[in-house]
């Protein structure tokens, strides 16, 4: 994503806007625009950062990082993988027991795509409910950017 593009065409707006008064009214706007387009990036990285923020809060899993290549900066959406590790914890067997009823319309669903995983349905709710609580403790910590830039 081109940022200079957006600040070019605000500066551009400046001039025709100050060209409406006088020629010392015109060369005031310029310079003003010169001088503020490095504001005008920062400002509109944080607009970015802040919509990243946003709408990783709205999704299931994962998150919206902005990542800068030069000046350049980009949407990038990473999703949060849960490690095998999460699931059982260090030294716990599946001894816990739960009867769960469900529908018979949803059993078949579950089934059906532990089969498309090529895991047994017991894994795929073990892995579902582990995601599901794993996600929860970290919405907690959402409210802050995550990323790296290059230069």
């Amino acid at each position: 994503m081109q940022l200079e593009s957006h600040i070019q065409a605000i500066q551009q707006d400046l001039a025709v806007t100050a060209g409406l008064g006088d020629e010392a009214t015109a060369e005031a706007a310029r310079r003003l625009s010169e001088a503020l387009a490095s504001t005008l990036h920062l400002r509109l990285l944080d607009l970015l950062g802040e919509a990243a923020l946003e709408i990783g809060a709205q999704l299931d899993a994962g998150r919206i990082e902005v990542r800068l290549a030069g000046r350049d900066p980009e949407l990038v959406v990473v999703t949060d993988e849960v490690s095998d590790g999460a699931q059982v914890g260090f030294g716990e067997e599946h001894s816990g027991r739960i009867t769960l009823r469900l529908p018979e319309s949803l059993k078949v669903s579950v089934e059906a795509a532990a089969a498309r995983e090529g895991i047994s349905t017991n894994a795929l709710l073990v892995r579902t409910i582990a995601r599901m609580l794993d996600h929860r403790s970290s919405k907690r910590s959402r409210n802050r950017i995550q990323g790296y830039a290059q230069g």
